[in-house]
């Protein structure tokens, strides 16, 4: 059966009334019920007007009341998906050349926990913001944040997201940043194409962690800092903004040396230019740590999340780094 955008339709298992509006392929559509956006199969929905005309001709009985009205059973939705809050990307398609190509995703969040969860969103590409949204979804819902154009995809936007728990001031909120590769992005689209899925999504989280106690552990660094006492000041080095953590770059004979030991050269070496740049209340300082399998950029990271006068660091893509520096910034 044919549909066009606009079409009045009818869901076959719950009777509910909406229309159509978009075209995602052969096999689904989009439709709006109820102010909500969601894709469906066409095998799911009709049109109206057969039930519109068995309705007309339904010969009006007397409703019989019973002496006690049943209760009715609360019906919860089944989840969709795992526990946990996503981010869904539907791909809509359009017809060049006869073939099938992506057009723009659109972007849904996604929450299938019991609890409403109040969101941050925002997309930054290149370092600029594109698109924001702030609010609240409820329990076991959903809701349709924005599209973004296919060929944009492949400069590899950001997806920033900040998840709170509204049901405890106890829990901590989640948060993180998404960003999908081209090679993943063809996947994606490959597997929607041949298995009908119509959608792909990316679990944020699938559960909030209880906040942390205020006080805070002491950091005991590996290096011993008497380097840092008062009458040693003037006798330290230099403090520097940049620190190159390679082997190469590095002022120790690594030589001989196991994995686990020159790790533990580059932690020490990264704590003792961190620890100068307090002394020195430097404002910010850069960790060149690499890409490889990532074991020394979360050394790094477990370390700076310890110090009490780091107040925040990142780890984003730079012109200069790529994404093989992590960026601090001090408190004092």
């Amino acid at each position: 059966m044919k549909f066009s955008i606009g079409d009045k339709i009818l869901l076959k298992q719950t009777g509910e009334e909406g229309h159509v509006t978009a075209y995602i392929d052969k096999l689904m559509i989009e439709v709006e019920v109820n102010d909500t956006r969601f894709p469906v199969h066409i095998a799911d929905i009709d049109h109206p007007y057969l039930k519109w005309f068995t309705e007309k001709n339904k010969t009006k009985k007397a409703p019989v009341v019973p002496e006690q009205l049943p209760v009715e059973k609360e019906k919860l939705r089944k989840p969709r998906l795992a526990k946990g809050i996503y981010l869904s990307f539907v791909p809509v398609f359009k017809v060049e050349e006869m073939e099938d190509v992506v057009d723009y995703l659109k972007i849904y969040l996604l929450n299938e926990m019991p609890q409403a969860v109040k969101f941050s969103y925002e997309v930054k590409l290149l370092h600029e913001s594109e698109f924001k949204h702030e609010g609240t979804i409820h329990a076991f819902g959903d809701i349709y944040l924005h599209k973004v154009d296919y060929a944009l995809m492949h400069d590899q936007p950001r997806f920033h997201w900040t998840l709170t728990d509204t049901g405890s001031k106890d829990m901590a909120p989640a948060e993180g940043i998404l960003r999908i590769r081209p090679q993943k992005l063809f996947e994606h689209i490959s597997d929607v194409l041949l298995n009908g899925s119509p959608t792909f999504t990316y679990l944020l989280t699938s559960d909030f962690l209880p906040k942390p106690k205020e006080h805070k552990e002491k950091y005991v660094p590996t290096v011993k800092p008497d380097y840092i006492t008062g009458n040693n000041i003037a006798k330290l080095e230099k403090p520097k903004f940049e620190i190159d953590l390679h082997t190469e770059a590095l002022q120790y004979d690594t030589e001989g040396l196991g994995p686990t030991e020159i790790i533990n050269i580059q932690l020490d070496t990264m704590q003792k230019y961190v620890h100068l740049a307090i002394v020195n209340k430097q404002e910010r300082m850069v960790v060149i740590h690499g890409l490889g399998k990532g074991k020394l950029k979360d050394e790094v990271h477990k370390i700076l999340k310890r110090i009490p006068e780091v107040f925040i660091f990142t780890n984003e893509w730079h012109g200069k780094y790529g994404f093989g520096a992590t960026e601090i910034y001090f408190r004092y």
